[in-house]
């Protein structure tokens, strides 16, 4: 099985931090409060805002339309 290594001070892979975007993180922010990634050194975090990109992010959506509090329930279950 070949892993690729987002942030190697928590060993937290490609694959993980696609999970926790589908599941609805949409900033490095978000990454880092469901799995850590991006919280000690900090030299993962570009390569995280590569894999979350510029798309759609329907709770980004939300928080834009004043919906904050809705929009962002949930991240912390998904953790």
């Amino acid at each position: 099985m070949n892993r690729v290594y987002v942030c190697s001070c928590f060993g937290v892979t490609e694959k993980q931090v696609k999970e926790h975007a589908e599941a609805g993180a949409c900033t490095p922010r978000q990454i880092a409060s469901a799995c850590k990634a991006g919280t000690d050194c900090g030299s993962c975090v570009r390569r995280i805002q590569a894999l979350l990109g510029r798309g759609a992010c329907p709770r980004r959506e939300l928080v834009d339309q004043g919906e904050s509090e809705s929009a962002l329930v949930g991240l912390s279950e998904a953790a």
